[in-house]
């Protein structure tokens, strides 16, 4: 079953980091990565730019707004995601709690809807 781990915190902490090597990873990132696709449990991620890098979308009425930066404001930002196959939710948690971010942050697991295959 394939889940998405949704890094959510402060994204000025999230900005701040610093980058250890090349890749823009922390030493920890790259430990985790590096977990994640040993256990052949990684399908996709990526770190995400700042909400001020956000462009929002709504449709009311057949009419599509097109809004710069932030639609709301919050406490933690979406800051990147991981998206894992694993066996089970109680799998999905364990990865989430070993993800760096889970230490000043909250990592959301989430179920992905199987994609219909005819």
């Amino acid at each position: 079953m394939q889940y998405m781990l949704l890094i959510m915190g402060d994204e000025k902490l999230m900005n701040a980091a610093t980058e250890v090597d090349d890749t823009g990873m922390s030493a920890d990132y790259a430990a985790y990565n590096a977990a994640l696709a040993k256990a052949g449990a990684i399908r996709g991620g990526e770190r995400l730019r700042p909400t001020s890098a956000t462009t929002s979308v709504r449709v009311r009425d057949k009419k599509a707004v097109v809004l710069d930066g932030p639609y709301t404001e919050t406490q933690e930002q979406l800051g990147g995601f991981y998206i894992i196959d694993v066996p089970s939710l109680d799998e999905a948690i364990d990865w989430a709690k070993k993800c760096p971010a889970a230490q000043f942050g909250t990592i959301e697991v989430r179920p992905v809807w199987p994609t219909r295959r005819e």
